[in-house]
């Protein structure tokens, strides 16, 4: 007899990642995405009054407010945040399994993050708001049985939003004929999001060793390399504009236990993500030609 199919929560399901991971996985398990009417993350009883009316295996917060860049910031983005997943943990007891999306600025990006472990975790206090609130969800983790934390690194594919995330943005710039912008060359660990979508997939069928875990290939790219890779795949070169000389912060990290344990896992060579991406793009140009 064939088994019952998990029922996974998803919030933030209309975002960059939500809206993969239910394209991907809405055939193997049973996916809840409720939109804000039927469930407000940041109305407490409205949360309450979501799980006890619902069987849920597990919750995948995918749920943020604002961002990293300064275009994305929203004053209040950390006390709804916080607010957010607290309402959820609250709940613990009416799930099995919770997957948070922690972020590697929980390291502190005010310095170069470079091949981070796990354990360099709380050698400082990140000072921004998006960092200090992953670092604040990480420092309850800790304590918690049910809960496990991804700790993101750079993740791009399709969905994201192209004004902002540089792959996307210097794709759509060139399918423009515009040039691609660098302000500053950095190092960075980025992961097609394809290959997350099968780190979450284990994820919510396995039980797994530890609480925290860096997610990146292990491997990272600069964004020159990156620009001169969607030329590559380009009919017309763009003209590559760098800003300011020099490196800027780096942000990589060691993803030994990842890697440990998902023994199988393989991640998309950059090269053919990007290509992947730039044709994505360029059979749907209404998504970026008028913006």
């Amino acid at each position: 007899m064939k088994k019952n199919k998990k029922i996974i929560l998803i919030t933030g399901a209309s975002g960059f990642i939500g809206r993969n991971l239910y394209e991907q996985l809405q055939h193997k398990y049973i996916l809840l995405t409720p939109k804000r009417k039927e469930l407000n993350l940041l109305d407490t009883q409205s949360v309450d009054t979501y799980f006890k009316h619902n069987t849920i295996d597990a919750v995948i917060n995918c749920a943020i407010v604002g961002g990293t860049r300064p275009e994305e910031q929203v004053d209040s983005a950390l006390s709804e945040n916080l607010l957010i997943f607290f309402n959820l943990v609250r709940n613990s007891g009416r799930f099995k399994k919770m997957i948070h999306l922690g972020s590697g600025a929980e390291y502190d990006k005010s310095k170069p993050v470079i091949r981070v472990k796990e354990t360099d975790f709380d050698k400082t206090i990140p000072t921004d708001d998006y960092g200090l609130f992953k670092y604040i969800c990480s420092k309850y983790i800790e304590k918690e049985k049910n809960i496990v934390s991804l700790r993101v690194f750079g993740l791009f594919g399709r969905y994201e939003d192209f004004r902002y995330r540089f792959i996307s943005n210097a794709i759509t710039n060139n399918l423009k004929g515009l040039p691609i912008t660098i302000i500053q060359n950095v190092f960075f660990d980025y992961m097609y999001i394809d290959d997350f979508v099968k780190i979450i997939d284990y994820f919510i069928s396995n039980k797994v060793r530890e609480k925290f875990y860096n997610i990146g290939t292990g491997v990272k790219t600069d964004l020159i390399s990156i620009a001169h890779t969607i030329n590559n795949a380009a009919k017309r070169k763009s003209t590559i504009i760098i800003k300011r000389k020099g490196l800027g912060n780096e942000y990589t990290c060691n993803n030994r236990k990842l890697m440990s344990e998902m023994k199988k896992i393989s991640c998309t060579d950059m090269n053919e993500a990007i290509r992947k991406l730039y044709h994505w793009y360029k059979i749907q140009p209404n998504l970026f030609l008028h913006s």
